[in-house]
């Protein structure tokens, strides 16, 4: 009697651990995990990577998972017509003007940035974790990372480009881009929406710098990722891979071409023929390409938006064009759809007195441009340290700013950056996160329903 209540019990229990959590994954190209859905979940494919378990009830008993992308589950076809919570993001978000708009109505573009979600293993509980904190804020969009140029096959987290010599190769696995398939399957769970940066100018997770470096060698100027005709064809088949194995996906809002591209590096500086002319020519090469193999998709270059006005603003340098970045200029690249701007004030060198005014001024100016080029401008980046100034100054702070995006018809905003506590701590803190339990969490809410009522 006792061996057989333990027999039942060890069936039991190996029935559950052989069943996807809800929001987890359950079939997919190669998946090999489970592919059967916790109770009061269904089995649906979000794309031929990735399908999911979602709140919901089939019609029919479910069928197990292929993994073959071609050949949906029987679970899944029924499912979609069935009882299951499947989010309704049929539409491509589109721009009118300076304004985003999805399936005819206008799209409020507001959030975070969360850079960490796709890069450090998260579980599929603790990524629903960050992004109901998200959605809760009032945001309807996250910026987070598509890259990471690795040497050597990391131990801890996902990497998605891994190099060998002069010889790159996508990592297309569970430690690759199956990791970032998650992150989409979770925000399309929840609603929102995805900007994806496709490299970085800085050393952090790889960047530009891996591709001169294994390809021409160490020591190289910065710039030559931008003009070497062998960097730009390595850098396009890295951009193939990631963009056309998410075209038909509308959770993913636009492309960004890098993070904060610059003349130069973390560690390595620009050559003497590096101009403002270098980065636009490149973003218009590397945009164009990205919309000849993605219809679907807005494309922005994810730049800090720096001016080329030489002796403005009393030399002010992010007004001088001495990075690379000419703003005016890059809104004119026809393919081109959306502006990005970052804030530091902090960083940048100005005077902590002087950083309301200032950071209202750099909104202005911007939102001046984007009347001008007629497409939607937003501020990607901006933050104060949670250091250096008491709490309610910070807010004060926060507040002018997102007046400020109001007052000046701004298209949107995202802070950086997002904040959770998960199974394991809190999410990768710089010092400018902003966890729900932050007093300008409950801004950020406020600035949402306010962004969602602006005409």
């Amino acid at each position: 009697m006792i061996r057989s209540t333990v027999l039942v019990l060890a069936l039991a229990i190996a029935s559950t651990l052989a069943q996807s959590p809800i929001f987890g994954q359950c079939g997919g190209e190669n998946w090999t995990g489970p592919t059967t859905c916790a109770a009061g979940s269904v089995c649906v494919v979000q794309n031929p990577f990735f399908f999911q378990c979602v709140p919901g009830t089939a019609t029919t008993t479910p069928a197990p998972p292929t993994s073959t992308p071609s050949s949906p589950p029987t679970s899944t076809k029924t499912s979609a017509t069935s009882t299951a919570s499947v989010p309704a993001q049929t539409g491509f978000v589109k721009t009118s003007g300076t304004r985003f708009t999805l399936n005819g109505a206008k799209y409020t573009l507001f959030g975070s940035n969360a850079y960490w979600l796709p890069l450090m293993q998260y579980s599929t509980a603790d990524i629903n974790t960050a992004f109901t904190d998200i959605v809760n804020s009032g945001a309807t969009t996250v910026r987070t990372w598509g890259f990471n140029e690795v040497t050597a096959p990391t131990t801890f987290g996902a990497y998605f480009h891994l190099w060998t010599g002069s010889t790159a190769t996508v990592n297309t696995g569970a430690t690759g881009l199956q990791a970032l398939d998650a992150v989409i399957a979770s925000a399309k769970a929840h609603g929102i929406r995805l900007i994806i940066s496709l490299t970085n100018n800085w050393s952090d997770y790889g960047g530009m710098d891996v591709y001169t470096a294994q390809i021409l060698g160490s020591g190289q100027p910065h710039d030559l990722f931008y003009t070497n005709p062998t960097i730009i064809t390595a850098f396009k088949a890295y951009v193939q891979a990631v963009v056309t194995r998410y075209v038909n996906e509308p959770t993913i809002l636009g492309w960004e071409l890098a993070n904060e591209p610059r003349c130069a590096g973390s560690n390595t500086v620009a050559s003497a023929n590096c101009t403002v002319a270098t980065i636009t020519t490149w973003a218009s090469t590397i945009s164009a390409f990205i919309k000849s193999i993605d219809p679907n998709h807005l494309v922005a270059i994810g730049d800090e938006g720096f001016f080329n006005e030489p002796g403005s603003h009393n030399f002010d340098f992010v007004y001088q064009g001495t990075l690379g970045i000419d703003f005016a200029a890059n809104m004119q690249i026809p393919t081109i759809d959306f502006g990005t701007f970052h804030m530091y004030p902090g960083s940048w060198g100005e005077a902590q007195s002087t950083w309301p005014a200032w950071g209202s001024q750099w909104i202005t100016d911007h939102a001046t441009v984007m009347t001008s080029a007629n497409k939607p401008v937003i501020v990607e980046e901006f933050g104060i340290p949670s250091s250096g100034q008491t709490a309610a100054a910070r807010e004060t702070i926060y507040a002018g700013w997102y007046q400020t995006v109001l007052n000046s018809s701004l298209t949107g905003d995202l802070i950086w950056q997002a904040g959770s506590q998960l199974s394991n701590g809190p999410t990768p803190d710089d010092g400018y996160m902003i966890f729900p339990t932050d007093p300008v969490y409950t801004l950020m809410q406020s600035h949402s329903a306010a962004l969602k009522a602006r005409g």
